[in-house]
Parts: structure tokens; sequence; C-alpha cells
């Protein structure tokens, strides 16, 4: 049997969460981008080893996503959106969570918290990448070849550059419709990133 529990952020508990998000990134700063990658990495990795709850694990696995969009030449993601990544992946590079990490059961629920709001902000990255690997999976079986030797393409090229434009286009169109808005306690009005 399941539950579904459900919880509302408050304008201060999301305004904690960004507090948390601009330290790593100001600390970002000092680390180079391998090291944010690797302790990324190695958030990934302890959070299988310690068998932490499902709820948590589920979101913590989507930090996969954001290393392979990376790390994947074929993707080639370019500045702000690699800067933006980076980031994200900076909190998890921070050694000082809001909750210990070690702490049975909930030492990885912010983090969980924060890659929720991480993936609502990255949002069209996260969806134009996904896109990417799927067009680019099958046509590697359709054509019978190697993803790795069809990443360098000029068809593959203009697949890639066509969803780095459609994933800056909707970016412009979300940041002019949540700047219409008021700013009430909604999360869709709300940014981690500068």
């Amino acid at each position: 049997m399941s539950m579904r529990i459900t919880f509302d952020l408050s304008e201060s508990d999301l305004t904690h969460f960004k507090q948390a998000m601009t330290k790593a990134s100001g600390a970002m700063k000092s680390l180079s981008p391998d090291v944010i990658l690797s302790q990324a990495k190695s958030v990934l990795k302890e959070v299988d080893n310690t068998k932490a709850p499902d709820f948590i694990s589920e979101r913590i696995a989507k930090l996969g996503t954001l290393i392979a969009m990376l790390e994947d030449q074929g993707w080639d993601l370019e500045q702000p959106e690699r800067g933006r990544v980076l980031s994200a992946l900076a909190y998890f590079a921070d050694p000082e969570d809001l909750i210990p990490d070690n702490i049975p059961g909930l030492g990885y629920l912010d983090d969980a918290i924060m890659i929720e709001l991480i993936c609502r902000q990255l949002k069209h990255e996260m969806e134009a990448y996904h896109d990417f690997c799927v067009f680019r999976d099958a046509e590697a079986t359709r054509r019978g070849e190697q993803v790795d030797a069809m990443d360098k393409t000029e068809w593959m090229n203009g697949r890639r550059k066509e969803l780095h434009s459609r994933m800056r286009r909707r970016r412009r169109n979300r940041g002019s419709r949540s700047s219409s808005r008021s700013s009430g306690s909604s999360v869709s009005g709300f940014s981690l990133f500068k």
C-alpha cells in the first residue's frame, strides 16, 4: 500500500531554499566543474547505498539526468544553461546541508526537496535533453549505428540546435508569463537562480 502526502512550501520556506542555493552557488565559484560533478555523483551513490526511502531516492535519481546533461558530448550544453545546471549541482557539493545526510530516513529530505525545486526551474532544459536522447537512440537503432558515432553528424547537430533553441524560447516565454503575474506564494513565480 502506498500513501500520497503533500505539503506546501510557504514564501519563507522557499526563501530558505533559495538562500541555501545562493550560498552553494557562491561556493561553486571556488570549485571546478569536475569537483561539482564528482560530488553530485557521490550523493547519487550514497543514496543508493543507504537504501533511502523511495520518495527520496526517486527524486535524487534526477541528479543523474542533470549530470548527463553536462557530460553528454552529443548534447553539448552551452552557456548560460551549463552554468545553471552547475549552479544547481553545487548545492549537492556543499557538505553543510540543511539537514545532515547521516540522519537515517530524513538526511536526504532537503536534497529531495531541492531537486524538486531545481527540476521545476530546469524543466525546459530537462525536457529538451530527454527529447534529444529519445531521438538519438531511435535514430541509432533505425540506422544500426552506435550513438557515439552519430553525435557529431551534421543532422544530429541540427536536431541538437533545434532543441537548444526550443529550450531557450520556452524559458523566455515562461519568464515573461511569470513576470506579468503577481508574486503570490506560487512556486511558478519563484526562481532559485539569479
